[in-house]
């Protein structure tokens, strides 16, 4: 099951789950936890990573600095120690925008039916 922000289902999401959720390989999320020491999800006894809804939201900050707006690495930690809020508030901006512009596509697809 992938992450649905809307609902608050479950605790703790497989690395699996996320990786799903960002279209990225589960090993880029290793590597990003490496990079930014925000991303921190909990791991069991066995070592396998059980990220929370706040570790998601901070992978989706990464997500959106390194692959929306094609940052590197070093420009986006910059980012993250200088001004964590206004990245995360340009970042839940851009989702918005990209929402109203997935349903204005699928409004546009209608018409054209009709």
């Amino acid at each position: 099951m992938a992450y649905n922000p809307n609902k608050e289902l479950k605790k703790y999401y497989s690395i699996s789950e996320v990786a799903e959720e960002f279209n990225v390989a589960e090993s880029l999320l290793r590597f990003w936890e490496r990079e930014f020491p925000n991303i921190n999800p909990r791991k069991g006894n066995r070592g396998i990573r059980q990220y929370t809804k706040e570790d998601i939201d901070e992978v989706r900050l990464v997500y959106n600095l390194l692959k929306v707006r094609g940052m590197k690495i070093a420009a986006a930690r910059e980012v993250l120690s200088k001004n964590k809020k206004a990245a995360s508030d340009a970042s839940e901006i851009i989702e918005r925008l990209q929402s109203i512009k997935s349903e204005l596509q699928e409004i546009s697809r209608e018409l054209k039916d009709l």
